[in-house]
């Protein structure tokens, strides 16, 4: 195992730049996925990991060794990317043994190598079959398997499930994490689904615009987003934003117009200035209207997921959602009272987007 050190590593094309100077440090054994919308440059600084991209300035180190010169194949790094990349007319112990093979290895000791691979990512009641023989979950098992007969020092994943339905996709998640509880080796996955980013990781980094949001745990991230970025990104449904205005006293006046009389726990101790609140879907309490410190709001519809509802409210032109147990009253075109209990509120940064903390007097406390 190793870890993996990246220092200020940038990336450009010609005169665009898609990386700007990421700082990641990666402990030896961890699992780390890298998540962000397409276009952010997580699969480049992937790519750049593993030396498939020239690193434009900055430095990636592996263990000790610095290895922006060190070839592919020199780096230690097994890679599964999106398309499996199987060789059709080969069998599933040829594909994975290939690597052996072209080593040099004797054909005993692949054998007995494929064998003991094939265990370990369940296939090996397959072993003689051509990947066009196999399902989608099982093709991704070969790739992994060939990765895995190498015994790389990292392994290095490129959005690999995104190819599999949603069934698929489950299955090889818990796959995927049982893997790197019994192997333990430093793993990097690359992908733009946060349910596989918060299911897998050990430790998550946010990218944006070739720039890390935030690194953190899942729960971290989740709880106390840094950006107004990360906090619409995880979540589904998003996290709730408002902007607006506060104002002398205890006001807080929404873009719409609408002025919210913020509750005693909410008292914010500073003067006027611009403030997003945010508040998750499942924080949001549903009440009557008028009832005391709640928003008057329409049900606009509602999504139905069998375990809960999502209700999408309306107010003064602002879109809302609150969470809702399936057995909850309420229809389309329901008048409502939505209460944003202190506590559970977040507060950004109008300009910079980035959180503002309690300690800055500048976010609601909760009584």
């Amino acid at each position: 195992m190793s870890a993996i050190s990246i220092r200020q590593v940038a990336k450009s094309y010609a005169k665009s730049a898609v990386v700007h100077g990421v700082d990641l440090e990666i402990e030896s054994g961890e699992f780390v996925v890298i998540l962000g919308p397409s276009g952010c440059g997580k699969s480049t600084l992937l790519r750049m990991i593993a030396g498939l991209e020239a690193i434009t300035s900055g430095e990636i180190a592996i263990g000790t060794q610095i290895v922006n010169k060190l070839e592919p194949r020199e780096r230690g790094c097994a890679m599964v990317f999106q398309n499996y990349a199987l060789y059709p007319h080969m069998s599933v112990a040829e594909n994975i043994g290939y690597a052996l093979k072209v080593a040099g290895v004797s054909k005993a000791e692949r054998r007995r190598r494929v064998e003991a691979v094939a265990a370990t990512v369940g296939l090996s009641d397959t072993l003689d079959r051509k990947p066009a023989a196999l399902s989608g979950g099982q093709r991704q098992r070969v790739a992994m398997g060939r990765a895995m007969i190498r015994e790389p020092k990292i392994f290095l994943f490129d959005e690999p499930l995104s190819n599999l339905d949603a069934i698929l996709r489950v299955g090889m998640r818990a796959e995927i994490r049982r893997l790197h509880r019994r192997l333990g080796t430093t793993s990097v996955f690359v992908t733009h689904d946060q349910v596989e980013a918060m299911t897998l990781a050990d430790r998550l980094v946010v990218m944006r615009a070739g720039r890390i949001e935030q690194v953190g745990t899942p729960a971290e991230v989740y709880d106390r987003p840094a950006t107004r970025f990360v906090a619409s990104f995880i979540g589904a449904p998003p996290m709730n934003l408002m902007d607006g205005t506060l104002e002398p006293g205890d006001a807080f006046r929404l873009a719409c117009g609408r002025q919210l009389a913020l509750a005693p726990g909410m008292r914010v101790g500073f003067g006027a200035g611009r403030v997003a609140f945010g508040i998750r879907p499942e924080h949001v309490v549903l009440t009557r209207p008028g009832a005391p410190g709640s928003l008057d709001a329409n049900v606009d519809f509602i999504e139905e997921l069998g375990a809960s509802r999502v209700v999408y409210a309306e107010f003064g032109g602002i879109a809302f959602a609150t969470v809702v147990p399936p057995e909850a009253l309420v229809r389309t075109g329901d008048p409502i009272g939505l209460l944003l209990p202190a506590q559970h509120l977040h507060a950004f940064d109008a300009e910079t987007g980035r959180r503002i903390q309690p300690a800055d007097r500048r976010i609601p406390q909760a009584a």
